[in-house]
């Protein structure tokens, strides 16, 4: 019999998440307390163990879940600079659109932006066909996992772009919001996938371009 899935971390999870958000502490010193970046840690571990498929490396992304929030939130607050426009995608799983759209918009701008994806109801993986589809192109989506929409990336972000999950996203003003009409791919053979990566993959460019346009202007 598998063991129940539960939200509380293990022992040894528990030390690694210690020992992490030690680190990250040490990141942020200046920027955040000890105890902000811990509770950081521990509730981005409870949030990503509700829906992970694959626990073995839940305490790492974890901490990577938290760093990125941390990251969002510090930009928000004025606490670092965004040099770069801040970009976020949304969709409902953040299985496939938004992982789509930010890989893309990754592998085209390089370091010309910031660009964070998140799910109002995130699913347990990456979609395998999305993965599988984006590698042939050279875009590497290994690492990535789906995230829940939290207040602080949507407060950190310039451009916030959703695909089909309505009104789950807060409104905050001076963003540039944007919907695309964009099919889900989770139940797409493999040339419909392929198909909403070339949809996709169009609107990014202009995105860029826009972005691009601006910065210049």
């Amino acid at each position: 019999m598998s063991e129940p899935i539960t939200s509380e971390p293990t022992t040894l999870d528990t030390h690694v998440l210690q020992r992490n958000a030690e680190h990250l502490a040490e990141k942020y010193a200046g920027v955040f307390s000890r105890e902000t970046v811990e509770r950081y840690v521990f509730e981005s571990y409870a949030t990503l163990s509700r829906t992970a498929k694959v626990r073995t490396y839940l305490a790492s992304t974890a901490t990577h879940f938290a760093d990125n929030r941390l990251r969002a939130l510090a930009q928000a607050e004025g606490k670092i600079a965004s040099p770069v426009p801040q970009v976020l995608f949304v969709c409902v799983h953040n299985i496939g659109r938004s992982q789509i759209a930010a890989a893309l918009l990754a592998h085209q701008a390089g370091d010309g932006v910031e660009v964070r994806s998140a799910g109002s109801l995130p699913g347990s993986e990456v979609h395998p066909l999305v993965t599988q589809v984006l590698a042939e192109r050279g875009i590497d989506l290994a690492g990535a996992y789906p995230k829940p929409l939290t207040d602080d990336v949507v407060r950190a972000a310039d451009y916030v772009i959703t695909m089909g999950c309505g009104d789950a996203c807060p409104v905050y003003p001076g963003k540039r919001y944007l919907d695309w009409e964009i099919d889900d791919p989770a139940a797409q053979t493999r040339e419909g996938v392929e198909a909403i990566v070339d949809a996709i993959d169009t609107r990014v460019t202009a995105l860029w371009d826009e972005l691009r346009s601006a910065a210049q202007a």
